[in-house]
C-alpha cells in the first residue's frame, strides 16, 4: 500500500512511501508498525474516503494519515 503521513508524523520518517502488508491489516496496525504517536492520531483517510482506523487496508490501496491539528 502507499502510506502518506502529514504534519508532526514526518518528522523522521517519510512523506510517502510504498508498504507491504499482511491481508487484514488495520490502519491502527499500519500506524502502529510506523510507531506513531497514539496521542496525537487524528484522521485516516483510504483513497482519500475518511475512515476509521479499524479499517482494514487492501493491496493498492493509498492511506493517509494525519495528527490532530493544535491551535486556537
Amino acid at each position: 500500500i502507499t502510506v502518506r503521513l502529514s504534519g508532526a508524523f514526518r518528522v523522521g520518517r517519510f512523506k510517502e512511501a510504498e508498504r507491504e502488508y499482511l491481508p487484514g491489516t488495520s490502519v491502527q496496525q499500519v500506524a502502529d508498525d510506523l510507531q506513531l504517536p497514539k496521542q496525537i492520531l487524528g484522521i485516516a483517510l483510504i483513497n482519500g474516503v475518511h475512515a476509521e482506523f479499524s479499517d482494514v487496508v487492501k493491496d493498492g490501496d493509498t492511506v493517509a494519515i494525519l495528527p490532530i491539528v493544535d491551535g486556537g
